[in-house]
């Protein structure tokens, strides 16, 4: 199933996605996060689907596409995850995953605009597989373990402030949490429907020009080690939202540095969820 929330930011109608129609799912729940996960969501739209009774959302072409996830309990990101980025960071290949946090209040939708921060010249951009949590992980025995607690996957923007990230006290949250520094989306697609999620391109252009051009499959940690790795420290929610990582292109990879300024158009796409594009501001 794809799931997206159409609608005004912080009123976004929750629907379920079916040959291109957006069906109203507001009778079976008011939104699509944490708790719809939590309560088996996910299998109450399956039995109503084959039960024909949900309706089309009216006038949901006319509608702006919310963040494909209501607001996430917590969003885990992974640095460094693809060889190709670690080597033009100039960093080497991480022994275990490099794991950091994002403020949740940073998700808007996948055309919103981006601001870049008051201060800010170096925000830089990463396109990301987004992993979202649909059953509690605690201390998994093995990377075998944990797909199974994933509800789906979403194109994800891990945007960042690398002067804030980087040369403000070494605070890695500091650059990855300013306001709508995670657009997400449109669609949030069920793990069914992506059987092997190491196998999806990931591609990023800016005004134009592509940027970024990558595959899951490079990545160092697969989406199976990350999510058990994960559990040994933390306890993964229904909802959480993971970040796996961006491959090489990245501004502060490039020469000259190239970095967002206002005006700037980003388009996204990961083989599979769908695309994205988003209009760079000033806040």
């Amino acid at each position: 199933m794809r799931f997206a929330r159409l609608g005004p930011a912080g009123a976004e109608t929750p629907t379920v996605v079916v040959a291109g129609t957006h069906l109203d799912l507001r009778p079976l729940t008011d939104d699509i996060g944490p708790a719809f996960l939590a309560r088996g969501g996910i299998a109450r739209v399956a039995d109503a689907l084959a039960a024909g009774t949900l309706r089309p959302l009216a006038g949901a072409g006319d509608l702006r596409v919310g963040a494909a996830l209501g607001r996430p309990g917590k969003i885990v990101c992974i640095g460094l995850n693809y060889r190709d980025h670690a080597a033009e960071t100039g960093a080497g290949i991480p022994a275990e995953p490099v794991v950091f946090m994002k403020d949740p209040s940073t998700v808007v939708g996948p055309f919103d605009t981006v601001l870049v921060p008051r201060g800010s010249t170096k925000t830089d951009w990463e396109v990301e597989l987004g992993v979202v949590i649909g059953t509690k992980a605690r201390y998994l025995s093995s990377p075998d373990d944990a797909l199974a607690h994933v509800a789906g996957y979403v194109l994800s923007h891990d945007v960042s402030e690398r002067e804030f990230q980087l040369e403000r006290g070494g605070q890695w949250d500091k650059g990855k949490s300013c306001e709508t520094f995670n657009p997400l989306g449109g669609e949030f697609v069920t793990a069914d429907e992506v059987p092997v999620p190491q196998a999806l391109r990931l591609s990023l252009s800016v005004n134009g020009v592509r940027r970024q051009d990558g595959t899951t499959a490079d990545m160092i940690f697969s989406v199976a080690h990350v999510v058990w790795y994960l559990s040994q420290f933390m306890v993964l929610e229904p909802g959480d939202l993971v970040n796996t990582g961006t491959p090489a292109g990245v501004a502060m990879g490039l020469p000259g540095r190239p970095y967002l300024r206002a005006g700037d158009i980003v388009e996204l796409a990961v083989g599979g969820l769908g695309s994205a594009t988003q209009s760079i501001g000033q806040a």
